[in-house]
């Protein structure tokens, strides 16, 4: 089952010409063939510029070129950026021919590693909810449970590569976007560090400042290895984005203490939930680590409600006026729910949000100089039931308070790695790993050490 293999053996295999690219890649389109109309991940499958790529990968080993460090690896990119010649929809029927003129640096990057790109997944409109459907594209299921949700927004890329549709999927993340469909579907999902990875839409007007200096672009994956691997590939330089950050990726050792957090911020967290936190602290304390229990970390609910603040700023500002253009019902619910008792920040609230992101962040990097890693929840509950965001406002505010530390890390541009540990029943768990800025290197490692004591078997066969 050559769709099966990791993202790591199919470079080794097809630098080593042990496996042609073309087979890899036919494999990973049969794969897609076969259990994408049960999910609906990939909502634009891409055979023939797959097969196109995959032999110019073969062509370039065959002169003895060095077709990068993804050589022949089937990937999926998500339909919210940029990919030369398609439309960078997300999930809008406003956008459905909206053609990108050129690559999304991510894009380029993951093309310059020699990935190939198999098909674009699915998003809900305007990449905003825990759950992925929209009136374009239609809805995305978990392949564990046709009635779990696959997570969002990335709910695409996490059921695809859960499933076997290729072995590294890209997502974003500006509020838990690839942390928490890892979580739902199994699967590993890194929010990098802001800067760490180039991004830019050229097809669309820039990003508000919200969007900046919160959203970025990770990979998700079956394995830790992969998910490196990915991130390594993904975060080569590109002029284009002036976020961009040249940190090395080798960076000095830290000492192997983790802090555990069951409860940040007091946050309501289900007794499967805790079981899973202290089986990876058992885990890590297994493997050498020192692991800390404490009632709490830096504020996660003051970072995670100023957050909610930025965002109302952009709603404000035209967001609102789209949503109800684009009529997707789950949509405007989510938009009016966060919006109920709102008022639009004026523009002290906006320079105070912006000056009170420093000290906050200040606070959680001198945190991180006496454990280096944090483990917490991904959620307070298990992956909820499908569309349960459509469920009222009462509901939806039980799920918001759930993803306390989804909405709690991006404020401060800090990277944060979600870790498949097992399942109850068909719901896949796990936990989250934060560590300071730059430092990915802690979180693969410490995920690495949890990884090594049992995950969700993967690929899946959709339910």
């Amino acid at each position: 089952m050559l769709h099966a293999l990791s993202a790591t053996e199919i470079a080794r295999r097809v630098r080593a010409r042990e496996l042609s690219a073309l087979d890899a890649t036919a494999a990973a389109l049969a794969r897609l063939d076969a259990v994408n109309p049960r999910i609906n991940a990939v909502i634009k499958p891409l055979h023939d510029e797959a097969r196109a790529a995959a032999a110019a990968v073969d062509a370039a080993i065959a002169r003895g070129e060095d077709p990068g460090p993804l050589a022949g690896v089937p990937v999926t990119v998500k339909v919210n950026v940029d990919q030369a010649g398609h439309a960078t929809t997300n999930g809008l029927t406003q956008q459905a021919n909206h053609l990108a003129p050129e690559d999304n640096p991510v894009v380029a990057n993951l093309r310059r590693a020699g990935a190939i790109i198999i098909g674009r997944t699915n998003t809900p409109a305007f990449s905003v909810r825990w759950f992925t459907s929209n009136k374009l594209h239609g809805h995305t299921k978990n392949p564990w449970d046709a009635g779990i949700t696959p997570g969002g927004s990335s709910g695409g890329a996490a059921s695809a590569v859960a499933s076997g549709i290729g072995a590294i999927a890209h997502g974003t993340d500006i509020g838990g976007s690839v942390r928490y469909p890892a979580y739902a579907c199994g699967v590993h999902g890194l929010r990098p560090t802001l800067g760490r990875i180039p991004v830019w839409n050229p097809s669309l007007p820039e990003r508000d400042i919200a969007g900046q200096i919160m959203s970025v672009s990770g990979p998700l994956a079956r394995s830790i290895a992969d998910v490196k691997l990915a991130f390594h590939a993904m975060s080569a330089r590109d002029a284009r984005d002036p976020w961009w950050v040249p940190a090395p990726h080798d960076l000095p050792e830290a000492p192997k203490r983790a802090a555990l957090c069951i409860r940040p911020d007091g946050m309501p967290v289900d007794a499967p939930v805790e079981a899973a936190l202290r089986d990876a602290a058992r885990r890590l304390q297994d493997r050498g680590w020192t692991v800390v229990e404490m009632a709490n970390l830096p504020p996660m609910r003051e970072p995670a409600q100023l957050q909610k603040l930025l965002w109302m700023a952009s709603i404000h500002m035209g967001g609102m006026a789209a949503v109800e253009k684009e009529g997707d019902e789950p949509a405007l619910a989510v938009h009016r729910h966060l919006m109920h008792g709102q008022t639009p920040p004026d523009i002290t609230a906006l320079m105070n949000t912006l000056t009170r992101r420093a000290t906050l962040l200040r606070e959680w990097m001198a945190f991180f100089e006496k454990y280096p890693v944090a483990l917490c929840p991904v959620s307070g509950e298990l992956p909820f039931d499908d569309q349960a965001d459509t469920l009222g406002f009462e509901r939806f505010m039980q799920i918001l308070e759930a993803q306390l530390t989804q909405l709690g890390v991006p404020l401060m541009g800090l990277p944060g790695l979600a870790v498949a540990t097992g399942l109850v029943g068909r719901r896949p768990v796990g936990v989250q790993l934060l560590a300071g800025r730059y430092r990915e290197d802690l979180l693969f490692a410490a995920g690495a050490d949890i990884e090594a004591g049992g995950t969700p078997p993967t690929p899946v066969e959709p339910a």
